[in-house]
């Protein structure tokens, strides 16, 4: 199957909403994860739109002077692909959208970074702009093109790794990815940091890989300062590759853990970086829990985008996964790779203190069982299904 054929419709159904109501919608996600494709999806449904794809010298050159080009092309949507390319035109797009008499759908930008790292956007457009984060494919969408739970996850979400021929041809991709992020893309984005001294970083990070981060072990390892390895570290986030979850601090009356946990977001380049090739290579390997727990609470985090992510753990070591929150709404998720989930005394404990208004153990079942009130086990797709609208 092409990736062109798998159907992203919570994404645009939101794009479509952000554009009916915002002059610029920002598509931002990491490369390689379908935003140019999903875009031109939407372009496709759209009278007459422009379109420019700011890697190529040639689109660059007709936005020599933006302010024409932006003003000869009025009355159309201008989709400006790679924007991280050209940050400075975002000085030019705040006089453009403000002269213009519609309010909507003037522009559609697709990013490979953070909008705190395309910094001008946050400065220039504030109250113009809506951000949607595009992310590799999720379970549910690898599902209904076929990809196995297996395939999922040794192979990670990214179109061309799970849409691949073989594990050995979605492994060399990777690979192939890896490189071109540490050796292109970061200093496209006008980082002037080794490659060879990031990539060493992010194999830290995969070893340690839903551990507790540790900036000192990594500073230490890698011989620079504590605030260079945090300097390293937002870009690796805010980059899209890894994501960096705090801890709830909720609880005042126990000694809790402050430090962040550190995931490969992507399962596909953890297993790359720790050259895992595939499932049985996998099982052996001690990663092979903390794998799943990524891979589970990346789903669980983009099926929920208005709450709050976290994790809970007391000095003890009490703990739970990931908690989501919304207000006062708060649940609660424990990862267990395994068909036989068997909760232990700190899991009790752990709900004891938060009150979750549901609990779930994400495992390796069959089916959606109670173990409590308000507390079910089930396999990722059951829980998925059982989430609050």
């Amino acid at each position: 199957m092409d990736f062109n054929e798998i159907t992203r419709f919570s994404f645009e159904q939101e794009a479509g909403e952000y554009l009916d109501e915002f002059p610029v919608v920002a598509i931002l996600g990491p490369r390689q994860c379908g935003k140019t494709t999903f875009a031109q999806h939407i372009l496709s449904t759209i009278d007459n739109p422009a379109y420019l794809d700011l890697e190529l010298p040639s689109d660059r050159r007709n936005l020599a002077d933006p302010e024409l080009f932006f003003q000869q092309n009025r009355g159309r949507l201008i989709c400006l692909d790679e924007i991280q390319m050209m940050p400075e035109i975002f000085r030019v797009l705040r006089g453009t959208v403000d002269k213009a008499r519609k309010n909507a759908g003037q522009f559609l930008i697709l990013g490979s970074a953070s909008r705190d790292l395309i910094r001008q956007s946050s400065e220039s457009l504030a109250g113009r702009i809506a951000y949607l984060e595009l992310t590799p494919f999720t379970w549910t969408e690898s599902k209904n093109a076929g990809i196995t739970f297996d395939q999922y996850c040794i192979r990670g979400g990214f179109p061309l790794s799970i849409l691949a021929k073989s594990d050995r041809s979605s492994m060399n991709w990777r690979k192939q990815f890896i490189r071109t992020f540490l050796e292109r893309d970061i200093p496209q984005l006008g980082f002037t940091i080794p490659a060879a001294n990031l990539n060493r970083l992010w194999q830290m990070i995969a070893h340690q890989h839903g551990e507790l981060m540790n900036l000192s072990r990594f500073g230490g390892s890698l011989g620079i300062s504590h605030t260079t390895t945090r300097n390293h570290l937002e870009i690796l986030e805010q980059t899209f590759v890894i994501r960096i979850l705090k801890p709830l601090l909720a609880n005042r009356g126990k000694r809790l853990v402050k430090a962040p946990k550190v995931y490969i977001r992507d399962a596909g380049l953890l297993h790359a970086l720790l050259d895992i090739p595939d499932m049985d290579a996998l099982f052996a390997h001690p990663v092979f829990g903390t794998s799943f727990e990524g891979t589970v609470i990346e789903n669980l985090i983009q099926a929920m985008p208005d709450w709050e992510p976290s994790f809970y753990r007391t000095a003890t070591g009490v703990e739970i996964d990931l908690v989501l929150q919304k207000g006062k709404r708060r649940l609660a998720f424990e990862c267990k790779n395994t068909s036989a989930p068997d909760p232990g005394k700190g899991f009790w404990i752990a709900l004891d203190d938060l009150k979750p208004e549901k609990t779930f153990v994400v495992s390796k079942v069959d089916s959606l069982f109670p173990l409590k009130k308000n507390v079910w086990a089930g396999d990722l797709d059951a829980v998925l299904g059982k989430l609050p609208d």
